[in-house]
């Protein structure tokens, strides 16, 4: 049985959902209790914190995974004193579980054996930024908002944008993308080097210390080894990120087509023609039915693109000519425009919106997210046979998807206390994992593996793979401290 279908299972006469049923402290309890006085010479009185309320938020994301409180929470303010709590939890054999802003979506943060979390909000310092060299250098209680924010005079940004306002250092240990991914590449693309903690309490540099090439092949690549790792092999402290120029003229569109397969058709369309699209955004007739009523907008309820064109004015021109005469080759309508900053705005917002304004389609019920990715070739096959089987098996699903680099979403939303519902909708999910799968295809594009998709994993990868990521933790981790039971 797999951990999502366990996670939606009933505790007592609670459900998996709420905090409540949750355990109070874990096996390691009384170990945690005479190292508190240590920890608190670490990071002072305020840094410690053993309160039932603090320790819940920390035990949970946005994930349908139940909440799996740590035992403490630790607030560090540098790498000084991460390194230093860490080697009090390796001395003590306690797990360490990383937490930045709790926005994710496959239930990284639950500390399934207890142990200390490591809150890293007070560690917001942006750092060391090169404006001539396109580069920054964050810590992980920055935000991806935060620091464009801080950027807003330097004519410079950071553009990959999964919609949540995530901490940037958590973004590299899921390897997050989002909307503008088909334009400026994912998290992995983008992270020149990082500062991680090892469960030792050793401060590792992936690329050398204050290094920052655009590109190296030097050695072996330890920095794309951490991005992705989601906290099992070390906790990030810093992570220096490539920037980009903010472009001369940004315009955005709305074009919607009479089906799935005419609206996806026009996205691997538009790529194979080379237009440099900065975002190209797919939403199913529910999803654009569900952002309409949501955020009190008024598109036409059919499968629906949203696109955004960067560059100068010229460059600009013929992107949106090519795109327009492949949209209306395939049916499409004319597009809507969103010119300025505000519009603009609003357009994006109900896309980054999509997760509420499911939830909102069925009140009182849960939402599950359940990501794939496929090549782009297969992804008008994919969301057409996804769709047919949501219909088929009357699941409220909305799509939403990243369709410029073949990644899209199914929103679930689900009555928890429904046992057949939650069994269609547990037979779905694997089916759509692995119809990603049979077309060559991961089993998650940017949600990483978690909790629920552990055993999808070894089915992408294979054995021998396993066996060398588990060589590697071994390695790394050998008392299986971080993060224990994610990912492996």
């Amino acid at each position: 049985m797999t951990l999502f279908r366990q996670a939606l299972l009933f505790t007592s006469s609670r459900l998996p959902f709420i905090c409540g049923g949750c355990r109070t402290y874990s096996a390691q309890a009384g170990a945690v209790e005479r190292v508190i006085p240590a920890f608190r010479t670490v990071s002072g009185d305020e840094g410690v914190s053993v309160g039932s309320a603090v320790r819940e938020q920390h035990g949970r994301d946005e994930s349908v995974h139940r909440c799996q409180p740590p035992d403490v929470v630790v607030f560090p303010r540098s790498v000084e004193e991460v390194s230093a709590l860490a080697k009090i939890c390796h001395h003590h054999q306690l797990p360490m579980i990383p937490f930045g802003t709790g926005t994710g979506l496959e239930g990284g943060v639950g500390a399934l054996k207890g142990g200390v979390c490591f809150s890293l909000r007070k560690m917001d310092q942006v750092l060391d930024l090169h404006q001539e060299d396109f580069d920054v250098t964050v810590e992980p209680g920055v935000t991806r908002k935060g620091l464009n924010s801080y950027l807003r005079d330097t004519g410079l940004w950071f553009p990959v944008d999964p919609g949540a306002d995530a901490s940037l250092c958590g973004m590299a240990a899921t390897s997050a993308s989002g909307t503008n991914a088909v334009r400026y590449g994912t998290m992995r693309e983008n992270v020149l080097n990082l500062e991680v903690v090892l469960a030792d309490g050793t401060v590792l540099h992936t690329a050398g210390k204050g290094r920052r090439p655009r590109k190296t092949s030097a050695g072996y690549n330890l920095t794309n080894l951490f991005v992705g790792s989601e906290g099992t092999l070390g906790i990030i402290t810093k992570t220096t990120l490539r920037l980009f120029g903010i472009p001369e003229s940004m315009v955005s569109a709305v074009c919607s087509f009479p089906s799935v397969q005419s609206a996806v058709d026009s996205t691997v369309q538009v790529l194979q023609a080379g237009v440099p699209i900065a975002r190209i955004e797919f939403l199913d007739d529910v999803m654009i039915n569900a952002c309409n009523r949501f955020n009190n907008l008024s598109y036409a309820v059919a499968p629906t693109l949203f696109l955004e064109f960067h560059g100068s004015s010229k460059s600009m021109e013929e992107q949106v000519s090519i795109t327009e005469d492949i949209t209306r080759d395939n049916g499409g309508s004319d597009f809507a425009w969103a010119e300025d900053e505000e519009t603009r705005g609003r357009l994006w917002k109900a896309r980054h919106d999509a997760w509420y304004a499911a939830l909102a389609l069925r009140p009182g019920c849960k939402a599950y997210s359940t990501d794939v990715c496929v090549p782009i070739s297969r992804l008008p096959q994919i969301i057409v046979e996804t769709k047919e089987d949501l219909i088929r098996n009357n699941i409220t699903g909305p799509i939403a998807g990243h369709v410029g680099d073949g990644n899209f979403h199914c929103l679930i939303v689900l009555d928890p206390n429904d046992p057949d519902e939650v069994q269609r909708v547990h037979s779905f999910t694997e089916r759509l994992a692995r119809r990603a799968l049979a077309m060559d295809g991961t089993c998650t594009g940017e949600h990483g593996i978690g909790l629920g998709k552990r055993a999808l994993l070894r089915e992408e990868v294979g054995p021998l793979a396993i066996e060398v990521m588990q060589g590697l933790k071994a390695s790394l981790d050998p008392k299986n401290l971080m993060n224990p039971g994610k990912v492996l």
